[in-house]
């Protein structure tokens, strides 16, 4: 048999036929269907307008996904970035059933919610005490208030890009048009929602992440309550602080009273077993958490200083919450919690690094301008970035349609990303699962560049 030239393999790969792409259609008529009940058939916004089509799920098994239409899909959504453990941890399972036999819901205190207040504490270098929550919007309300309280001050300062919920008086400058937000000095509060009372953007200041001076500005006025920040910006992208930024900004803090504040909802028990403050050694004042603290059950938590979590219980500060350290979510926090070893972020590192590398090889074999940055837990692709953005502004440049049809045509080779450009990392990806993402970026990459797309 005569051997082919590399000229022949090649021609005869970009003629081979395409690989069997996954349909959705089950999920697209449940959407439909289900629309009677649930308004755009789905429980949250950022559920809805999903390329193909929203989906619908049976089950989920490590770093897979089940859904109606009988595909298996490596998932990177990780429900939004909950699953470090994976879809289905066997240890998160027994201590759930082992908690369902003995009770649901007792409006008391349990000694399992005692032990995984105890592990929080001992992970999170800013966790004197803490209180559990149900949510992160929810935890971060909790946050501000307690900083208004210590500090007799209204406003907060916020960043552009930055998530805290979705409550009036944070949902601003979240993902805001360019046209709409004013220079970038001095950013322009925008509304993330009609129906948002207008009136409380009169306690928000917005201003661009990683501008160290125009913060230490801001805090000289001596009329803020709260700095509020992702210690590492990675709802709209995975971008680092600046060299000297953090720690920048705990120092102005100090100098003017004001409580620095680290939400960690994404970043926390991800980044490294206390977060996004222990990976970059500065302690917040206070702290929130929730995702990954409980591997998917609705669970959040604020902590912080003693002084200042205690105004819950002294200082008349009203902090509560029917279903908060529900025993059943418990017992998934101290499993997780528990579960979380050295070994596993080491792996997580090694994999996540491989997964970043690999895709920047694809990319720049294509001549596909882009770039992959962030964490090996959790980072970032943004298409027609030249460099890693540094903040919103930056994000706000990538290629966001191209990168639409790019997940779409991942999906359909059976890889589910986030449209937003995030791809979180569980313990559960691992070398086979890694190489098997690979083979489908280069069939998607290959796909769109014959398109045109990319």
């Amino acid at each position: 048999m005569t051997a082919q030239s590399p000229a022949e393999t090649q021609a005869k790969a970009q003629t081979s036929p395409a690989p069997d792409l996954l349909s959705f259609d089950k999920s697209a008529e449940a959407i439909r269907t289900n629309s009677r009940w649930m308004s755009g058939g789905v429980n949250s916004n950022f559920r809805l307008n999903i390329s193909p089509t929203p989906l619908v799920f049976e089950r989920g098994e490590g770093p897979y996904l089940h859904d109606i239409d009988g595909n298996r899909l490596i998932d990177y959504y990780l429900g939004m970035g909950p699953m470090i453990l994976g879809h289905k941890p066997p240890a998160i399972v027994d201590a759930v059933k082992a908690q369902i036999d003995k009770g649901i819901l007792f409006a008391g205190q349990t000694a399992i919610e005692a032990e995984a207040a105890r592990l929080v504490c001992e992970m999170v270098p800013s966790a004197e005490r803490m209180r559990f929550g149900s949510s992160g919007s929810e935890v971060d309300q909790a946050a501000l208030r307690l900083a208004r309280a210590a500090t007799g001050r209204a406003k907060i300062i916020k960043f552009e890009g930055h998530y805290h919920g979705w409550f009036d008086n944070v949902l601003w400058s979240t993902a805001p048009p360019l046209d709409a937000a004013g220079p970038e000095e001095a950013p322009m509060p925008v509304a993330g929602s009609k129906g948002q009372l207008a009136d409380t953007a009169a306690t928000v200041v917005v201003l661009p992440w990683n501008n160290l001076e125009l913060l230490r500005e801001r805090l000289a006025a001596g009329d803020i309550a709260a700095v509020i920040m992702e210690a590492a910006m990675c709802n709209a992208g995975a971008v680092h602080p600046a060299p000297g930024y953090l720690e920048g900004v705990r120092e102005a803090c100090t100098r003017y009273g004001t409580i620095l504040v680290f939400d960690e909802v994404i970043t926390g028990f991800r980044l490294a077993p206390g977060g996004a403050q222990q990976k970059f050694g500065v302690t917040p004042d206070l702290s929130t958490f929730g995702k990954a603290i409980a591997n998917g059950f609705p669970v959040a938590a604020i902590a912080g200083r003693a002084e200042l979590m205690d105004l819950f219980s002294t200082g008349g500060v009203v902090h509560g919450g029917t279903y908060n350290a529900q025993p059943v979510a418990m017992a998934a926090t101290a499993a997780t919690l528990k579960s979380l070893t050295p070994a596993l972020y080491k792996e997580i590192d090694r994999t996540g690094s491989a997964l970043m590398n690999g895709i920047r090889e694809i990319f720049a074999s294509a001549g596909v301008t882009a770039s992959v940055a962030g964490f090996p837990q959790v980072f970032h692709v943004a298409l027609g970035l030249e460099a890693p953005a540094q903040n919103y502004r930056d994000l706000a440049r990538m290629n966001r349609p191209a990168y639409v049809a790019l997940a779409t045509a991942l999906l359909r080779r059976g890889v589910r990303v986030l449209e937003r450009g995030a791809w979180f990392l569980s313990s559960t990806h691992d070398d086979a699962v890694i190489e098997e993402t690979l083979a489908a970026m280069r069939g998607a990459v290959q796909e769109l560049k014959a398109k045109g797309t990319l």
